[in-house]
């Protein structure tokens, strides 16, 4: 597994080899991320960075998530309550159960693309994801289970 050192560093490398210059606020970006135990809305991030940087704007925010996504060094989420980011694991190739409830994440090794079928002739894949939407074993003890209609359509859309 990533240690938060380690994805500090992938993160800055992949900024840097992109060209952009490595600041401190670029730095702090990359140890949140590398410190979070969870998924961090655009909002999440902007509030922890303008507590040590007042004068960061919400815009500047939003644009480095959305870049730093392009990057492929932050996972982006569609979740019940909105986009959220959160570091990439780059160790190893996995996917992910979460709970559409308190979002929390079970990774599994198992690659589901071995068992796609047919796909279009001469299409080249060059990346994918594989996420499972469902509600986890604690949220599920306490009754919060999503209604019948709701069940294997993927995430609420926002």
């Amino acid at each position: 597994m990533n240690s938060a050192n380690d994805t500090v560093k992938e993160m800055i490398r992949a900024m840097s080899d992109h060209g952009w210059r490595i600041t401190e606020q670029r730095k702090a970006l990359a140890e949140l991320f590398a410190k979070a135990e969870g998924y961090l809305s655009p909002k999440d991030v902007y509030d922890h960075m303008k507590l040590k940087y007042p004068g960061v704007s919400f815009d500047t925010v939003y644009r480095n998530l959305r870049l730093l996504h392009e990057m492929g060094v932050l996972e982006q989420f569609h979740l019940a309550d909105g986009v959220k980011f959160r570091a990439r694991c780059l160790t190893h190739h996995h996917h992910h159960l979460i709970c559409i409830h308190c979002e929390k994440t079970y990774t599994f090794e198992f690659c589901p693309m071995k068992e796609v079928g047919r796909l279009p002739e001469n299409f080249r894949i060059l990346s994918h994801r594989f996420e499972i939407f469902g509600v986890c074993p604690e949220c599920g003890a306490k009754g919060k289970v999503p209604a019948p209609d709701t069940e294997a359509q993927g995430p609420p859309s926002v």
